[in-house]
């Protein structure tokens, strides 16, 4: 490839990043949406969130697997305890990961 085709690329590509994000906010952040669209939108990001988890964490390898053989259930369940205990994102992360790191070289 040449200088010139990875330039190309790099621009192509941030502009494909860029705009979807950018476009939406320029145009509509001149408007003033209904309460009821906006506590509705306020429900999006938690739903993603959430179905995100729910496939990591359910199907890690493409499949659903719900077993005790399925160690990032093993992970999360102590993971989601600390989270509702603490509501602290540093001792959820810390939790998963030291939980997650112990699996990974103990079980």
């Amino acid at each position: 490839m040449s200088g010139t085709s990875i330039w190309i690329m790099i621009i192509g590509v941030s502009l494909v990043s860029l705009l979807p994000r950018i476009l939406p906010v320029a145009l509509f952040s001149r408007y003033e949406f209904p309460e009821l669209l906006k506590q509705w939108l306020s429900f999006v990001a938690p739903a993603v969130l959430g179905a995100l988890t729910a496939l990591s964490v359910l199907a890690p390898e493409g499949d659903i697997e719900i077993s005790i053989y399925n160690r990032y259930i093993w992970a999360f369940i102590p993971t989601l305890l600390v989270a509702i205990k603490t509501k602290s994102l540093f001792y959820s992360l810390l939790i998963g990961i030291v939980i997650m790191a112990l699996l990974y070289n103990f079980v």
